[in-house]
C-alpha cells in the first residue's frame, strides 16, 4: 500500500491518496482542494473511490471538481453525513466556508462495519461521531492503518463545539479508538502522522484509560 498526503484548501486538511501497487487501483481520501498537484499524482492511477471521513467544507471543497474528473469514481461518505454534499440550508459547512461549494451527491452512503476494497486493499468504516454526527475512520486491518479525519489527531482531538458535534460522542468514540488492540499508523485530517501507540502513552485524551 503506497500512501501520499497533500496538504489542501483553506485550513490545510490533509488528502491522502491511497495506491494498492499490484493493482494500481487508488482512493482519495478526502478532498479539501482539487489542485494540478493532487491529478498529477493520480495520472496512471485506476480512482476507484472519493472515501470522505466526514462532511465539513475544509475536507470537501475538491469533491466535486474530482469526481468531474474520474466520474467513474464513487463518492463514499457516511449516510449521516451526505446531506452536506448537496444541502443548500445553513450549517457549519457553509456558514463558515471560505470558498464555494459545488454540490455533488454521494454514490454510496455507509455505515458502520461496512468495506470498500481498494485492489487488494480492504478498509473497514468505523463511525466515530463526536466532531461531527456522521464522522468515520477507515482502517485497513492488514495493513495497521487509521484514517482518522478529525476525530484523533497527533495529540489531541477533533473540536466539539460545532452545530453537530457531542463531546460524550467524542469520548464514546475516542474510547473505541484506544481500545484497538496492537499498533496502528494514524493519518489525521490535520497535521502530521502518527501511531496507536504514541497516542495512547502521550495524548492527554487517551491516556486517562490506562
Amino acid at each position: 500500500m503506497k500512501i501520499e498526503t497533500l496538504v489542501l484548501g483553506p485550513v490545510s486538511a490533509n488528502c491522502y491518496i491511497v495506491t494498492d501497487e499490484k493493482t494500481n487501483e487508488a482512493a482519495v481520501i478526502d478532498c479539501g482542494e482539487y489542485t494540478r498537484e493532487l491529478e498529477e499524482k493520480l495520472e496512471g492511477k485506476n480512482l476507484k473511490y472519493i472515501m470522505l471521513t466526514h462532511g465539513h467544507y475544509d475536507h470537501i471543497l475538491g469533491v466535486h471538481d474530482l469526481k468531474e474528473a474520474h466520474p467513474e469514481a464513487e463518492i463514499a461518505i457516511h449516510k449521516d453525513e451526505a446531506y452536506k454534499l448537496v444541502d443548500e440550508l445553513p450549517s457549519f459547512a457553509h456558514e463558515m466556508m471560505p470558498g464555494v461549494q459545488k454540490y455533488v451527491p454521494a454514490d454510496i452512503t455507509v455505515s458502520e462495519g461496512d468495506e470498500l476494497s481498494v485492489g487488494e486493499i480492504t478498509f473497514s468504516v468505523m463511525h466515530t461521531p463526536g466532531h461531527s454526527k456522521g464522522g468515520v475512520c477507515y482502517f485497513a486491518e492488514a495493513e495497521r492503518t487509521i484514517f482518522t479525519g478529525d476525530t484523533l489527531f497527533c495529540l489531541t482531538v477533533g473540536r466539539t463545539d460545532f452545530f453537530d458535534s457531542d463531546e460524550c460522542e467524542m469520548e464514546d468514540s475516542i474510547t473505541r479508538l484506544y481500545k484497538m488492540e496492537g499498533d496502528f499508523d494514524i493519518y489525521p485530517g490535520h497535521n502530521r502522522a502518527t501511531t496507536m501507540e504514541y497516542e495512547k502513552r502521550r495524548n492527554r485524551y487517551m491516556r486517562r484509560f490506562r
